[in-house]
C-alpha cells in the first residue's frame, strides 16, 4: 500500500502503526549512501533509521545535530542509531519513545538476511511492513552473482526484495537487469538522481513466506591510531591489500593529510577529509581471509 498522499505529500503515521522499509544490499551496494540523500530530501518526514552494520554511522556531515554514543540527532528532527545485535530491542525502544516516527528505515549490514529482519518487524504489534528494497551493484554485482561462495547469499537478497534498485550504473543494463530477473528481482529499476522518498516509501510489499537462508562466515577486522602513515605508503599498501579482503571503509591519517578510505572488491575511493586519526573497519569471507592476514598486510 503506497503511503503518497492524494496531494502529493507524505502523509504522518500518526498514532497507527508505524510503517518499516528495509534497505538491503551486499557490501559497498551504495545503501549509505542512499540513506544520506533520503535524509537530506525535503520529504517532511521524521524519520528514525537504525544501521545495521560492521562498522561506525556514516551520515553527511551536514545533517548532523548532535552525536551521542550510538545515536545521533540530524538537523532535520530525524534520528539513526546503531542497531548492535539485538534487533528486537532496537524495535522496542522506537515504540517505546512518546514522539514516535513518522517511518522508520532500517539499514541492513551487507551481509545480512533481510528476510530474518523483515519478520522480526511483522513480528511487532506497533509496526507495518512496507517492504524490502534492495541495492545491487551494477559493477561488481556480475562478478558476485558468479562467486560459488557469494552467489546464495546475494541472491537471497535479491529475491525477497519487493523493489531491486540498480546502483552505479549510468544508463540502463539490460543483460544484467534479465540475470537479476531470473534471480526473481521485479522489474528492476535504475536509481538515478530523481527524489528518493517516493521511490522507497512507494512499495507494495509481496508476501513472505520463505526463510532466511544460511550464508558463509566473515572475518571482521577493526584498527584504530593516531600514528601517521607515509603518504606515498598508502598507495603502495592499497594496491597490495589481500585477495580475500572484500569491503573496507573508514579515514586514514597520512603524512600529507587525511583520507576517507572506501574499498569494494577491487575498487578504490579516497578522499581527502578532516580526520584527526586513522579508523578502519574490513571485511572479507572467512573461507578466504583471516583476521591476522588482513592485520599483518596493514602493519608491516
Amino acid at each position: 500500500m503506497s503511503i503518497i498522499g492524494r496531494n502529493g505529500d507524505m502523509p504522518r503515521a500518526g498514532t497507527g502503526r508505524i510503517p518499516v522499509t528495509i534497505i538491503s544490499g551486499y557490501l559497498g551496494a551504495g545503501k549509505t549512501t542512499l540513506i544520506n540523500r533520503l535524509l537530506a530530501e525535503p520529504h517532511g518526514l521524521n524519520l528514525t533509521v537504525i544501521v545495521n552494520d560492521f562498522g561506525a554511522i556514516n551520515i553527511d556531515d551536514h545533517l548532523i545535530q548532535a552525536n551521542n554514543a550510538d545515536s545521533i540527532a540530524l538537523n532535520n528532527g530525524c534520528i539513526c542509531c546503531t542497531m548492535g545485535d539485538d534487533l528486537t530491542e532496537a524495535l522496542f525502544q522506537v515504540l517505546a519513545r512518546a514522539d514516535k516516527p513518522d517511518h522508520l528505515v532500517i539499514e541492513a549490514s551487507g551481509i545480512a538476511d533481510p528476510l530474518a529482519i523483515a519478520n522480526s518487524v511483522i513480528a511487532q504489534g506497533g509496526l507495518r511492513y512496507n517492504g524490502i528494497v534492495t541495492l545491487v551493484d551494477a559493477i561488481n554485482g556480475p562478478e558476485l552473482l558468479s562467486d560459488p561462495l557469494l552467489e546464495a547469499q546475494i541472491a537471497q537478497q535479491i529475491r525477497c526484495a519487493d523493489l531491486v534498485l540498480i546502483n552505479k550504473a549510468q544508463d540502463a543494463t539490460p543483460h544484467f537487469s534479465k540475470q537479476l530477473q531470473k534471480l526473481g528481482a521485479r522489474s528492476p529499476t535504475l536509481l538515478n538522481a530523481a527524489p528518493v522518498a517516493d521511490l522507497l516509501f512507494d512499495v507494495i510489499p509481496l508476501p513472505h513466506g520463505k526463510k532466511p537462508v544460511a550464508h558463509t562466515s566473515y572475518t571482521t577486522w577493526y584498527h584504530q591510531s593516531d600514528a601517521p602513515l607515509d603518504r606515498r605508503r598508502l598507495g603502495e599498501k592499497l594496491a597490495e591489500r589481500p585477495a580475500g579482503l572484500y569491503r573496507m571503509k573508514g579515514f586514514v591519517l597520512t603524512s600529507g593529510g587525511a583520507y576517507s578510505l572506501h574499498v569494494v572488491g577491487r575498487h578504490v575511493e579516497a578522499k581527502r577529509c578532516d580526520a584527526t586519526e586513522t579508523i578502519l573497519v574490513a571485511l572479507g569471507p572467512a573461507d578466504r581471509i583471516s583476521k591476522e592476514q588482513i592485520e599483518n598486510w596493514w602493519t608491516s
